[in-house]
């Protein structure tokens, strides 16, 4: 059964997933004192059937429990492309599960019993983490989206213009005009929102279309 005690509206809450009530009580109320809005569930299943309304945040997941262990709903969890921040807890931990868990993209794997400033520290840690790799993932999502505004040809002349291709080159290989290819150029730095030819050749390598330089940096070209 899950049960949730709202404390800060819209931060993120610390989902304990748990068989043991009294260890479900027990850190609730820590994190609560702590300030954190915690929501706890006494099973993995309990928690993927509440998961679909629950609000994002950090999961304290216990390594045992009857029918879907911690491990098998971290597996559930990464197959439904749900990224929350992961901390295990267990009084059975051993090193192969640790490894594993760590492996599979847990952020910490404590043991039980753990102290107060261990466990805030350890979720303080995880939610940073994740903050940070959300805020990239929305930046990369977003440059994404400029580049996906870019017409057929325009984004053959940025695919060639971050590579270095002066105009005249572009405009041979494309069948077309130095002209066109100059107005294409416009175009493209206009709809990727930069001022300067760097800036587009960043994109370029944060989305993954470009490699990154391995000496020197590419010349602006005329």
């Amino acid at each position: 059964m899950a049960n949730a005690n709202k404390t800060m509206n819209g931060a993120p809450v610390i989902h304990i997933v748990d068989n043991d009530a009294s260890f479900r009580t027990a850190i609730s109320r820590v994190l609560k004192v702590s300030g954190y809005e915690v929501a706890d569930y006494d099973s993995a299943t309990c928690f993927l059937r509440a998961i679909e309304e629950a609000r994002p945040g950090c999961i304290l997941l216990d390594v045992k429990m009857p029918a879907l262990g911690g491990l098998q709903l971290q597996e559930e969890l990464a197959r439904r492309s749900l990224t929350w921040p992961i901390i295990f807890m267990t009084g059975h931990g051993d090193i192969p599960t640790s490894v594993r868990a760590i492996k599979a993209g847990a952020e910490d794997f404590l043991s039980k019993p753990v102290s107060k400033q261990t466990l805030l520290e350890a979720i303080e840690r995880a939610l940073v983490r994740h903050a940070s790799i959300q805020q990239h993932q929305d930046r990369l999502n977003s440059l994404k989206s400029l580049i996906s505004a870019l017409t057929a040809r325009e984004s053959e002349v940025f695919a060639l213009m971050v590579r270095g291709k002066l105009n005249k080159q572009i405009a041979h290989q494309l069948g077309t005009s130095e002209r066109t290819i100059k107005a294409h150029r416009h175009m493209v730095m206009h709809k990727l929102q930069v001022q300067s030819f760097a800036e587009a050749v960043s994109i370029a390598e944060r989305t993954g279309l470009l490699a990154p330089p391995s000496s020197a940096n590419a010349e602006n070209p005329g």
